[in-house]
């Protein structure tokens, strides 16, 4: 694989989004900083990209640390420079309004918004004195309406809608391509899979098409890393064939 002197970093390499996220970075040349609060279950993606002749440093990463996240992005930019942020935090719950405590609103907020402001204002500060880079934010359904049930993650994912949007029209003119990634799916890992069943019955998961891979929305962030200053996306929806919109 081609060899890159830069950096690419992971905020919320989870199993299955976050982690193919590396991969493809990795495999495209990048070293990759991959960061989750338990970095002991960062061990299977390092031996992947490992294996696959890539390289990777595992990090424990609390996002909502302000002096962690600094930390974490710096020791990225030491050891080439940071040229790809990519902010992947889930905090995906669902309560009723009423069942909604003070504590559960606001760590999602921490987890979904504040964490993605951390991220972005650190990556930025590292980005500015290299002349350009690239920050990229996962969002979801939830980023552009709020479902019922879901109070604290939409209003989480909105306010990080708006931070990356006030980021791009604030960076952009400075060459650092901001953009945000909604993910109108269900995503298929074992979880998803289990609560298809559980909603739709046993015949749920007979079209795999319905389900996006989670390598899919990795080649989308690839495909916005490849675009032309000339024509940056900042809002990029992606969704099954047969997903209801």
């Amino acid at each position: 694989m081609p060899k890159r002197n830069a950096t690419a970093a992971v905020i919320g390499a989870g199993d299955f989004i976050g982690s193919e996220i590396a991969k493809k970075f990795a495999a495209e040349g990048f070293s990759i900083f991959a960061g989750r609060r338990n970095g002991d279950k960062l061990a299977p993606l390092v031996k992947d990209v490992e294996a696959a002749g890539g390289e990777i440093h595992a990090r424990s990463l609390d996002a909502r640390k302000e002096d962690e996240v600094i930390s974490f992005l710096n020791d990225a930019d030491k050891h080439a420079p940071l040229e790809v942020c990519i902010f992947n935090v889930g905090a995906n719950v669902n309560f009723p309004v009423l069942d909604t405590t003070e504590r559960v609103f606001r760590k999602v907020w921490e987890m979904a918004c504040y964490s993605g402001f951390l991220a972005g204002r650190e990556a930025a500060r590292l980005m500015l004195p290299h002349g350009g880079g690239k920050i990229f934010f996962t969002g979801a359904t939830a980023s552009l309406r709020g479902g019922s049930g879901f109070a604290a993650f939409a209003s989480a994912k909105f306010g990080l809608r708006a931070v990356a949007q006030a980021m791009a029209r604030e960076l952009g003119p400075k060459n650092i391509h901001v953009a945000h990634l909604i993910i109108d799916s269900g995503v298929d890992t074992e979880w998803v899979r289990q609560r298809r069943l559980e909603a739709l019955g046993p015949n749920a998961l007979d079209n795999p098409d319905l389900l996006m891979p989670p390598s899919a929305v990795a080649d989308s962030y690839w495909q916005l890393y490849q675009q032309p200053k000339s024509a940056w996306t900042f809002e990029l929806e992606i969704r099954p064939f047969g997903e209801k919109w």
